[in-house]
């Protein structure tokens, strides 16, 4: 990586004392372990489009797909004032090259899923709505990988989000590096197994692009397979398909590994496959034995090593 990786968040996740009671939502996730990988750029949408804190409380009113943001009490409409804001904040944020973004769950602004709608009388509500400012965010930025600060406490939500953070972010750095052709080969190569693990039939598609690649416009090319990349990894790595890509990776050891070693491996594999150990089990002595072997082809591999392991991503069974 060239530098820390730049992800919005909401800003009462950081700490900032910006809720309508003046409160905030800090994570300790975010501010104590992620802080060490990411920058943060945080965003409070209610005081950013000038509301003041304290403030009266907002929710979300009428038509789950077209809802009105109004105050709890009294009545008062914000709606235009928040998309108006909204349209403008997102078209700074592009500025701001982000990887990703944090949202502070259940909010009628920064709420990503599931957020409260209520009926116009008020007396009742369901949970399928979205905020204003993460409605627009995912109306802008189509491939930016977007998550909530509560769905990250499930380790496999919490695994894709920040793998493909990580995986934007080689992306990003591609494109600053003035890309050819042969670069483009060269970061598919690395990125292969990663890929298959995630969705096999991305796999064989961004295979087959690469391939004709040299007879497609540049940039045609490089859109085509960022878009691809990107929905590949929305693709949540499973028990099956890691222990396609662990199977694969054996094959490359056949000349230099002993029966005993080929044994060992298998083994691990198998109670990987079974639920017993956790990914990064097997994955240890495999990176144990590229680099005691030094197999060139392996070394590349970005599934070996995606992101640092001292964010555990891949220790849960």
């Amino acid at each position: 990586m060239s530098s820390k990786i730049k992800v919005g968040v909401s800003s009462c996740l950081l700490g900032n004392p910006v809720r309508f009671n003046s409160g905030h939502k800090k994570d300790r996730y975010l501010t104590e372990t992620l802080s060490n990988y990411f920058q943060f750029v945080p965003v409070c949408p209610e005081v950013e489009c000038g509301l003041p804190t304290p403030r009266e409380a907002l929710r979300l009113v009428g038509e789950i797909e077209n809802p009105r943001l109004k105050t709890t009490q009294t009545d008062i409409d914000y709606t235009e004032h928040m998309n108006n804001y909204a349209s403008q904040r997102v078209r700074e944020l592009a500025e701001e090259n982000l990887c990703g973004f944090i949202f502070k769950s259940d909010s009628p602004s920064c709420g990503l899923y599931r957020v409260k709608v209520y009926h116009y009388s008020g007396k009742s509500a369901v949970k399928k709505g979205r905020g204003l400012f993460a409605a627009a965010m995912a109306e802008n930025f189509a491939l930016l990988p977007f998550e909530e600060e509560g769905r990250l406490n499930d380790a496999y939500l919490r695994e894709n989000f920040i793998e493909r953070l990580f995986s934007y972010k080689r992306w990003k750095d591609f494109l600053e590096s003035s890309p050819n052709y042969k670069k483009l080969v060269d970061f598919h190569t690395r990125e292969k197994l990663f890929i298959m693990a995630h969705s096999p039939s991305h796999y064989s598609t961004m295979g087959k692009l690469v391939s004709s690649g040299k007879h497609l416009p540049h940039e045609q090319l490089l859109s085509d397979y960022e878009n691809l990349y990107m929905e590949a990894l929305s693709y949540f790595s499973t028990v099956k398909k890691n222990t396609n890509v662990l199977q694969r990776i054996m094959g490359y050891f056949k000349p230099y590994i002993t029966s005993d070693e080929k044994a060992e491996l298998l083994e691990l594999i198998q109670d990987y496959r079974n639920c017993l150990v956790p990914l990064t089990v097997p994955l240890t002595l495999i990176n144990h034995y590229v680099r005691k072997y030094e197999i060139n082809y392996l070394q590349k591999q970005v599934y070996l090593s995606p992101h640092p392991s001292e964010l555990m991503l891949r220790n849960h069974v």
